[in-house]
């Protein structure tokens, strides 16, 4: 493939991901500037599908045939056909970091769900949406690193699963509105509680304990993935100890907020990122 035209690509995916109105760290000054480009070709063909997925008002099935068209040219990309500027930028990204093609899918498979599932009916259920939307997040970024451990890859699932989780339980009155909710059915049924609670904006007793309950397991699967950040060094171990902190700042911010997030969301501020990356920098 002549140069230009795949530095073409790569400024096309840097520039989606620079422009996209999500604050999502894509190119962090702790990533490598050899490595960077890798980091946008892969954003670029996630967001792009998750847009399709989640944005717009196109019917149903017209996401689900963009979301298809866009695993055909992942199956392209794979065979060394690639067309699409991303797809071209990623089949270099796919050579160099040797990624398997799984990781990808699966977050296509992800998007798929998203289109057609909107509630969940157990925690199983939500763990296994999370295997697909997450987790391959995470590896891929060890592969970035070249890390290919088992032992490795299962600590950062295990962080990966709990942000995601951590996102829903900060994001309920983002989601109801989209008629989305992954608080499992049967735990709201057993606490009494329906999609009804969660649209009338008000956090009872009931939906605070539930909330409870789902930040101690979420802070428990942040615990177990921890030691990840230790196997790591340089950069990287700086960027996974302010991830993980990130995630559990964010935990305690539900909690202080007594487990409503129905009426604000909670995020950081500027003092909690200042303090972040103090205690991601120094490994505290």
């Amino acid at each position: 493939m002549p140069a230009d035209s795949l530095t073409q690509a790569f400024a096309h995916c840097e520039q989606l991901a620079r422009a996209h109105y999500e604050n999502f760290p894509v190119g962090s000054l702790l990533i490598p500037k050899a490595k960077r480009q890798h980091v946008y070709s892969i954003y670029a063909f996630a967001r792009t599908a998750d847009d399709f997925a989640d944005e717009g008002n196109d019917e149903p099935a017209t996401r689900l045939r963009q979301l298809d068209e866009w695993q055909a040219q992942l199956d392209e990309c794979y065979e060394s056909r690639a067309t699409h500027p991303i797809f071209i930028a990623l089949a270099h990204t796919v050579k160099e970091l040797q990624l398997e093609k799984s990781l990808l899918s699966d977050l296509l498979s992800a998007f798929k769900q998203d289109v057609t599932k909107r509630r969940y009916a157990n925690f199983s259920e939500v763990l296994d949406y999370c295997t697909r939307s997450a987790n391959p997040v995470g590896r891929l970024i060890l592969r970035l690193f070249d890390y290919r451990q088992p032992q490795l890859d299962e600590l950062s699932d295990a962080i990966c699963t709990a942000l995601q989780l951590t996102n829903f339980w900060q994001d309920l009155a983002v989601d109801i509105l989209k008629d989305r909710v992954y608080l499992p059915e049967n735990e709201m049924a057993a606490a009494g509680l329906t999609a009804h609670d969660l649209r009338a904006r008000a956090a009872s007793p009931a939906l605070r304990q539930l909330l409870k309950f789902q930040v101690a397991r979420t802070r428990e699967l942040l615990m177990r993935g921890k030691a990840l950040s230790d196997l790591m060094s340089g950069r990287l171990a700086v960027e996974l100890r302010l991830t993980w902190h990130g995630g559990m700042r964010i935990l305690e911010l539900i909690e202080q907020q007594q487990f409503d997030t129905l009426a604000q969301r909670p995020k950081l501020n500027t003092a909690d990122k200042f303090r972040l990356l103090s205690r991601a920098l120094f490994a505290l």
